[in-house]
């Protein structure tokens, strides 16, 4: 562990300050102080700060101020506590950032910056948010930018500016429209584990004025007599990525429901494969079609590996990692929400679109819009006739900031309200 991991520890953290286009470098150090999956990384901090010397590193120190209801108090032991077996580990804090639900009084900071030997102004109060989007604001107001660029003789004569981030956030709390998009997975008892969908998802509502409410969907527990039931309600489907047989028929379904009613519809990687099995078995005839993930022995293989892959035993040598460049159909739904040719997505999938079949699905009406042009390999699909029918190959929620929502899901937004205004428009007409 010392020195190999520690080494190559301190070499990644150090790597994008060596390249010369940053000036400051935030590396995390998940997990609880004492832990022992953290002493390599500890270590590595310790050693680091040492080589670097003084004001080119500092420790911000994250901790919890408890409020204890029955005495009505805040209790600072187990921030002391904290930043004391730190100090076992050799590594002094240089900030501290406690979170809290109640306000920090003066005399509890003071007793803070004593006993864990910080000043007094570098204890931030990191207080409950609506929402975490608020907090940069909160930390600017508490003078966390300023007491770390003194600490790191920076400059602090420029005041931030949040402008973009603001309006970000006054969109956010100020929605014109609510649109609820159901969320079809395997995984939804923790929906967390969606969590940059569900981001995402927050950018694009944000860039439309319109609060998106997420609605889970189990898709074990989907089934042609429950159809309508869960999906009666809500203005786009969305199918999320995965793994394995679990629960695709009720995604195959929640897809066929999506493009019978013509409700906006984004399947995302395992999704996008869902869109092509159902097509092929409910469109095209191709019955028992299925992905060889699912189904090695299904007659129509719509979905499956390249052939150069097969050979390949170690699953890990045929994921299709990275960023993979695509090129747009001119006049597509997608062309026209990037409004670009050629684009570069982020992908983590090991089962391909079988191009067998693609003239087949073409006639049909299941375009295929996005290629890769170096492989030839099929990344994007969309139906012709419906509003907004898109699957793609990759994971765009990976790319979605605040400031650069990504586009197709700001598209998918757009259109869910839109199918809402129309919906609402026909039941007045009637």
């Amino acid at each position: 562990m010392v020195p190999h991991i520690t080494n190559e520890i301190k070499e990644r953290i150090q790597i994008l300050g060596k390249s010369g286009d940053y000036d400051i470098v935030i590396t995390e150090i998940g997990g609880t102080v004492g832990d022992i999956e953290s002493l390599p990384y500890i270590e590595a901090v310790r050693q680091l700060k040492w080589e670097l010397g003084k004001h080119r590193s500092i420790v911000v120190h994250l901790t919890l101020i408890p409020f204890l209801s029955a005495t009505g108090e805040l209790k600072t032991k187990p921030t002391q506590h904290s930043v004391k077996t730190l100090m076992e580990s050799g590594i002094q804090a240089d900030v501290l950032v406690c979170r809290t639900e109640h306000h920090l009084s003066d005399d509890l900071r003071l007793k803070l910056a004593l006993f864990c030997n910080v000043k007094k102004e570098a204890v931030i109060e990191s207080i409950d948010a609506s929402t975490i989007y608020d907090v940069p604001n909160l930390m600017l107001e508490e003078g966390l930018d300023k007491i770390v660029l003194k600490k790191l003789k920076l400059s602090n004569k420029n005041e931030p500016d949040l402008t973009q981030w603001n309006e970000f956030l006054h969109r956010l709390k100020n929605p014109k429209e609510k649109v609820r998009i159901a969320l079809v997975g395997k995984y939804v008892e923790l929906l967390d584990s969606y969590k940059s969908i569900l981001e995402a998802l927050i950018h694009a509502g944000s860039a439309n004025e319109t609060k998106v409410k997420v609605v889970p969907v189990h898709s074990e527990y989907i089934d042609a007599e429950n159809l309508r039931e869960k999906f009666s309600d809500v203005q786009g489907i969305i199918v999320a990525p995965g793994f394995g047989e679990r629960g695709i028929e009720g995604k195959i379904l929640a897809v066929k429901y999506a493009r019978e009613n013509n409700i906006p519809f984004f399947g995302i990687c395992l999704g996008m494969q869902m869109a092509v099995i159902e097509y092929a078995r409910n469109v095209v005839g191709f019955e028992n079609a299925n992905s060889t993930e699912m189904n090695p022995e299904t007659p129509y293989p719509v979905i499956s590996l390249m052939e150069e892959q097969k050979a390949i035993i170690d699953k890990g040598g045929t994921m299709r990692l990275g960023k993979w460049k695509c090129k747009l159909l001119p006049g597509s739904i997608v062309s026209e929400v990037y409004q670009q040719d050629i684009i570069e997505e982020r992908h983590r999938h090991r089962y391909e679109y079988n191009n067998t079949y693609k003239e087949v699905f073409e006639k049909a009406g299941l375009l295929t819009t996005g290629v890769n042009p170096d492989t030839g390999l099929v990344e994007i699909v969309e139906l012709k006739n419906h509003p907004w029918f898109v699957g793609v190959q990759y994971h765009p929620e990976y790319k979605s900031t605040v400031a650069s929502p990504h586009p197709l899901f700001v598209g998918f937004v757009k259109a869910a309200v839109g199918y809402k205004q129309n919906k609402n428009n026909y039941s007045s007409a009637r």
